[in-house]
């Protein structure tokens, strides 16, 4: 004799309700390692986001700027320099002519030799600034490049981390479902088992939405966008499923109640419903004897 009965008629326990928690609990700590091991691991497998450092021409004309830039610090610092040394000159040389020493004329040359120091310094400056000036573009032009590079690195890598993601995710939310109907099915006493692996996949799904949305907007925030509607779709066809399956088992369920097959009203002793006045017992197609309509045998012959 079979001892399979149907969900709705199992009555779980606080103890297995509690179980089921905890199971769904469990599954969502290993969920979001998982979830949180797949950009590790993109990382870890794809190049450095700065590896690339541009073409040898992009590298010469970055090189050719850096060392303008230094070569324009040092004119600068020589020529800061070469200005101080021309005050203390001057002022040398115009208090000697004031206290008309006979050092005046030693120290005008010097202060002759400091004003020319200070003009080859201006040039020098003048000069490095040039070649600044000429290095730039090429070198900006280089460096975006290599940033544009970079950039595409870094979004390809987290691209390949969503997908990774995503498909982590969706992976759950169909094997819970699936989990569900089948366990739904069989009317198995773990069907609580299935319930905690849906409500597990729903809430790593919310967590990567949430992930995204506070992280990512363009191009990824439709990933947030494509959970909600996967989920949306997965659960309406859960819920078209149950009352598929609710339709072929509540009349069966009715009859072994003693009620009526369309309406649910009691029956007693009548062949036809109070509730509804459609026929409750009709002749069985093979012996013709009374039975209750919905029954899956006839309690005369037996027949299906």
């Amino acid at each position: 004799m079979s001892t399979r009965v149907d969900v709705e008629e199992i009555q779980t326990t606080k103890g297995e309700k509690l179980l089921a928690l905890v199971l769904a609990v469990f599954l969502l700590m290993g969920g979001i390692w998982v979830y949180a091991k797949i950009d590790d691991a993109v990382r870890t497998s794809s190049p450095p986001d700065y590896s690339y450092a541009g073409t040898p021409a992009e590298q010469a004309a970055v090189a050719q700027l850096r060392a303008a830039e230094k070569r324009q610090s040092r004119a600068q610092t020589a020529a800061a320099n070469a200005r101080d040394n021309l005050e203390l000159k001057r002022e040398a040389y115009r208090t000697a002519l004031e206290a008309h020493r006979a050092e005046a004329a030693r120290l005008g040359v010097a202060y002759d030799h400091a004003r020319k120091r200070y003009a080859r310094a201006q040039q020098s400056v003048a000069a490095a600034s040039g070649q600044v000036a000429r290095a730039q573009p090429p070198a900006a032009a280089a460096e975006r490049h290599i940033a544009q590079v970079q950039s595409g690195r870094i979004h390809k890598r987290e691209l390949l981390a969503f997908g990774l993601r995503l498909a982590w995710v969706l992976a759950n939310l169909l094997f819970g479902y699936w989990l569900l109907a089948r366990l739904r099915r069989q009317g198995s006493r773990y069907y609580a088992v299935g319930i905690a692996f849906v409500g597990y996949a729903v809430v790593l799904a919310f967590v990567m939405a949430t992930d995204y949305l506070t992280d990512y907007f363009d191009p990824l925030d439709l990933g947030p966008l494509v959970l909600s509607l996967v989920g949306i779709v997965l659960t309406l066809l859960a819920f078209v499923g149950l009352q598929r399956y609710l339709a072929k088992r509540i009349p069966a369920r009715r009859v072994r109640r003693r009620e009526c097959p369309f309406c649910g009203y009691p029956v007693r002793g009548n062949e036809h419903c109070e509730g509804c006045g459609r026929d409750v017992v009709a002749p069985c197609a093979r012996c013709n004897e009374p039975r209750r309509v919905g029954a899956a045998f006839c309690g005369a012959c037996g027949a299906a």
